[in-house]
């Protein structure tokens, strides 16, 4: 069993960083999943498949990933640039604000 090590990207919702720092191990999926004939929803028997864990550094998910005998493969992050403007959204609200705000 090959295990990923990563680190997770930003959400492309929402311009924040949370949970991008630390390092996730996930277990592939063994079994097939199959489709429940009466509700149409899809089930599997492998539970380990949900299993994340995250790890403050990259050594820590190596060293766990060794040390419980498992074969990893670490998937490099893509780093951007923080996307920080000057007086970005505290501008509306700053009391020494040009004009006036108003809607």
């Amino acid at each position: 069993m090959r295990v990923r090590i990563y680190q997770p990207s930003r959400n492309a919702m929402q311009s924040g960083t949370a949970r991008t720092r630390e390092w996730v191990l996930v277990f592939p999926q063994a079994d097939a999943r199959e489709i429940d004939p009466l509700m149409g929803w899809t089930s599997s028997d492998d539970t380990q498949s949900q299993v994340r864990l995250r790890f403050a550094t990259r050594e820590e998910a190596e060293d766990y990933a060794r040390e419980h005998g498992l074969d990893y493969e670490v998937i490099a992050s893509h780093k951007r640039q923080p996307n920080i403007r000057p007086r970005g959204y505290g501008e509306n609200f700053a009391t020494d604000r040009r004009a006036p705000w108003t809607h």
